[in-house]
């Protein structure tokens, strides 16, 4: 991630045009939004249990309806915004998003919440890559530019931590509803800040591969569906179709693919080491994390009985120790080099799961505020640098695609661990227990390692090579 830089280069962001601050304010509040909501609702999970029902199987579905649209939506989104224009995309995004959290808000049952969940994934998947785009339409000047896409950056990185601790007070205190409320006001405010803006917008004829993100869709919403079946009723016919139907599809989007003259994922991409490395430590360092922030919601709450609002105070100092390791860790890869912290950083997040396991009923509360050290370090020290390895690794002109799929790896592995750990960790009962959260950490310390050390073969080759 960027650092903010010196006060002489803020008072020159400070002094730009009132249209670059409005465009940056609003990039900024959307950007915020959507990236609360991943993780603020996992702390709302049991409150929407206690009023919607639905079980385990129904609260993973909450958190991966959403999660699944943002991460397959997110190949095309670019292409969508290079379309019809940055403040058009973000607009549009903006007042879709709004509108789906209304609808989350106010839905009678499980079934209509997840259904809402849906459309709000997919307007957070073009709220996303429009917002930065936005950012730099915005800003002509270099050093502006990239000093707005800082405050951006570290804008999303806070708002990621805090996220869990803003899902717990509202639950508690305004009623789980607020957790999606409350983005109703900001989405208005967004589309007041971007009404009569006016800034410089290249728009293209970017191509759309539809058949490809639509199997792209396909293939994970039904692999998650698979696992979520699985993990509470067993590998029956219908989990078996949905793992038969996820192996055709993606099979399917291969051979579509290879024949696109514009592909939603180019697969010439994969095969270069450096992005291969970004894309599967992404998807790594965000199944332990999104999947460890699910597990320590259920345990605050189920386990050991403790409010929302309780729940969520325990994730403030490790949402600060995220913020403050993110900043630091571009400062530190110039010591210790990119590819080693890239590595050393999933290596902490899973040492942090095997840390993890300990936990009783009983643990002090200062103890396991200790223990989560290394939890909320780790993914945070690789994921700035995976994002900037990733971005050296390919020209120019592919910066958006590879960085589109950056993400959306990185939420299918968020969306994939709470399909294994919502199965492993709560079974049939749908209530977390010790034995279930302790094989799902167990199980994210191992993913993490496997990443890590496809994270160091690829890193080797690249020294090899050089």
């Amino acid at each position: 991630m960027t650092v903010l830089a010196d006060e002489t280069s803020t008072r020159h962001l400070a002094a730009l045009p009132a249209g670059s601050v409005r465009a940056l304010l609003a990039a900024l509040l959307g950007f915020t939004v959507i990236t609360v909501d991943v993780s603020a609702v996992n702390i709302a999970l049991p409150y929407l249990h206690r009023d919607l029902g639905g079980g385990m199987a129904g609260l993973q579905w909450v958190v991966d309806a959403y999660t699944l649209m943002f991460a397959a939506l997110m190949l095309s989104a670019g292409a969508v915004t290079d379309r019809i224009g940055p403040v058009r995309a973000y607009g549009l995004g903006v007042v879709l998003f709004t509108a789906a959290s209304l609808a989350c808000a106010a839905a009678p049952v499980m079934p209509v919440l997840i259904a809402a969940r849906v459309f709000q994934g997919a307007a957070a998947a073009l709220v996303m890559p429009a917002s930065l785009a936005l950012v730099r339409a915005a800003y002509d000047d270099a050093r502006a530019r990239a000093q707005a896409i800082a405050v951006w950056t570290i804008g999303g990185s806070a708002a990621m931590a805090l996220g869990p601790v803003a899902g717990g007070l509202l639950s508690e205190y305004a009623g789980w509803r607020w957790v999606f409320l409350v983005n109703v006001p900001i989405g208005i405010l967004i589309v007041a800040l971007l009404a009569g803006l006016r800034i410089g917008q290249l728009r293209h004829r970017a191509p759309l591969d539809l058949p490809g993100q639509a199997l792209a869709v396909v293939a994970l919403s039904t692999l998650t569906y698979a696992v979520i079946e699985a993990g509470h009723t067993g590998w029956h016919t219908g989990a078996l179709l949905a793992a038969a139907a996820s192996a055709a599809a993606a099979v399917a989007f291969v051979v579509v693919e290879r024949r696109s003259a514009a592909p939603v994922l180019p697969l010439g991409l994969l095969a270069r080491g450096r992005v291969a490395v970004a894309l599967v430590s992404g998807f790594g360092i965000n199944f332990g994390f999104y999947g460890g922030i699910f597990l320590l919601g259920l345990y605050y709450q189920q386990v050991r009985g403790w409010t929302g609002a309780e729940a969520g105070l325990m994730f403030v100092i490790p949402a600060a120790l995220t913020t403050c390791a993110n900043i630091v860790a571009p400062r530190l890869a110039h010591v210790v080099g990119r590819r080693p912290l890239i590595v050393g950083g999933q290596l902490i997040l899973g040492v942090a799961m095997l840390v993890l396991l300990p936990l009783a009923t009983t643990t002090p509360v200062w103890l396991v505020l200790v223990l989560l050290v290394p939890f909320a370090t780790g993914g945070a020290l690789a994921i700035t640098l995976v994002t900037a390895d990733l971005i050296d690794a390919v020209e120019p002109a592919r910066v958006g695609v590879a960085t589109g799929a950056l993400s959306t790896f990185r939420q299918t592995g968020g969306a994939i661990a709470v399909a294994v750990f919502g199965g492993l960790g709560a079974g049939a009962t749908g209530i977390l227990t010790l034995p279930g959260m302790r094989v799902c950490l167990l199980v994210g310390a191992v993913v993490l390692l496997l990443t890590a050390l496809v994270a160091t073969g690829g890193a080797r080759k690249a020294s090899a090579s050089a």
